[in-house]
């Protein structure tokens, strides 16, 4: 454990907290795209799989169930509790055109062909693009309200500072996972145009919108 992963995982934690109390708050999952959730609620439960068969730490194991729990119920309160306020219109970026590639690369390039294990490198794959349905609707819609921004950049903010933990990872450890860092580089990357927007325009009290 080191700063940047604590920090990275309390940021990621923060985001999700945001989003819920964002949908409970305000009883509306208005410009919260579903399928990103359900991207998120896939990569949570491939990649802990391993709760079933190893035991790390406390800290470790909360933070897992966590995750797991957390995007489940997002995704229960978007499709059943408040789905009469879900923009399914907006929020039709076709995820088939992510998780059957991803799919297929975890089964091509993996630290080791065993189930849990592809289905782990699946996991980290199809988190670096979880988020293009949320980008993509934000595009359509051409606006996004500032708690959901604030959501965002919490979770950009999350995959940034997991580059700096692999880093870190790497000089004091000899740690390197090659497959994790190209998936959290593509992952920040994506970012990038809503961080400027939100330094640009968010932080200064405006509304994010994308110009016309």
């Amino acid at each position: 454990m080191n700063i940047f992963r604590l920090t990275g995982d309390l940021s990621h934690l923060a985001a999700i907290i945001i989003l819920l109390l964002k949908i409970w708050k305000t009883r509306s999952c208005a410009g919260i795209s579903g399928k990103s959730q359900i991207l998120f609620a896939i990569v949570f439960t491939t990649r802990y799989l391993d709760l079933l068969t190893s035991f790390i730490s406390l800290y470790n194991t909360c933070m897992k169930v966590i995750y797991i729990g957390c995007s489940y119920a997002t995704v229960y309160m978007i499709y059943m509790k408040f789905r009469a306020t879900y923009d399914g219109n907006h929020d039709s970026f076709r995820v088939e055109f992510l998780v059957v590639p991803v799919g297929g690369l975890a089964v091509l390039i993996n630290h080791d062909f065993s189930l849990l294990e592809i289905l782990w490198t699946f996991s980290i794959y199809l988190e670096s693009v979880a988020i293009l349905p949320q980008l993509f609707m934000i595009s359509k819609t051409g606006e996004a309200e500032t708690i959901t921004t604030h959501y965002l950049f919490c979770l950009g903010l999350y995959r940034a500072l997991y580059l700096f933990n692999w880093i870190w990872r790497f000089y004091f450890e000899g740690f390197f996972d090659m497959i994790a860092i190209v998936a959290g580089v593509v992952q920040t990357i994506l970012y990038c145009d809503f961080f400027y927007l939100y330094v640009t325009k968010v932080l200064k009290g405006k509304k994010l919108s994308l110009p016309a």
